[in-house]
């Protein structure tokens, strides 16, 4: 692989983590408050409406990018496809960096978009930060966080692995991988926001850190859970094959 084609496969795994963060996140930042103050307001989405942003945007992002890069736009994706044998170690290196610089940069935009609405407090609103006990939107444990985070990373890697394979039929892996990440959001969100992505979870941890830490210093969960799931995927996949 030439260096222009890695740059390209970085760059559009930069911007497709961008865009899942921006939308997905967006959607439970801005899109998931209730406008609803007159007749005729805006209402907000709600937990369903999340669920489905995360999926469609992943969604969108694999007809959009995944052609050039495969659209991991995920670390846990690529540490699973390493470890598969889909992919070299300098490409999966790339891919987290440039994954986690999207992700960066895309909670920084949806902040920048947030503060246009005085109202808005990132301390009292946050970002779509994944946490885990206090932090946790219905006050689920650090136990119960991990378990989810390693079986449902395990599950949409399972979908992707088997989705993407040759045998599959094609055209249509998006949609399943779109609508699984739909289906493990439906459950996840309330027990610590759903991350199944480190990337995801780190964008919004990084701006948090302005106001307080608490995001920051869960992330470790956020990165081993999804991994640990991801590399169980691999190993079941390689094994069902």
């Amino acid at each position: 692989m030439s260096e222009n084609s890695a740059a390209k496969k970085y760059a559009s795994e930069l911007i497709g983590t961008l865009v899942l963060v921006m939308m997905g996140c967006g959607s439970a930042v801005i899109a998931a408050r209730d406008f609803g103050i007159q007749p005729g307001g805006l209402v907000g989405i709600g937990t369903v409406g999340i669920a489905f942003a995360f999926g469609l945007s992943v969604l969108a992002m694999v007809y959009a990018i995944g052609g050039i890069s495969g659209c991991h736009i995920n670390p846990a994706i690529s540490i699973s496809m390493l470890a598969a044998g889909k992919i070299s170690v300098k490409d999966t290196v790339g891919y987290i960096i440039a994954q986690c610089v999207g992700a960066t940069i895309g909670a920084a935009f949806l902040y920048a978009i947030a503060l246009g609405l005085p109202t808005y407090s990132l301390s009292l609103n946050g970002l779509g930060q994944n946490g885990f006990d206090a932090a946790s939107p219905a006050g689920y444990s650090m136990m119960s966080a991990f378990i989810a985070e390693v079986l449902f990373t395990f599950l949409f890697l399972l979908v992707i692995h088997g989705s993407t394979s040759e045998k599959a039929p094609k055209g249509f892996a998006g949609i399943a991988i779109g609508l699984s990440l739909v289906l493990i959001h439906l459950v996840g969100i309330p027990i610590d926001g759903t991350s199944v992505n480190p990337a995801r979870s780190l964008g919004p941890a990084v701006i948090m850190s302005m106001v307080n830490t608490t995001a920051l210093s869960q992330l470790w969960l956020f990165w081993a859970a999804p991994i640990i799931g991801g590399l169980i995927a691999a190993a079941v996949w390689r094994f069902l094959q």
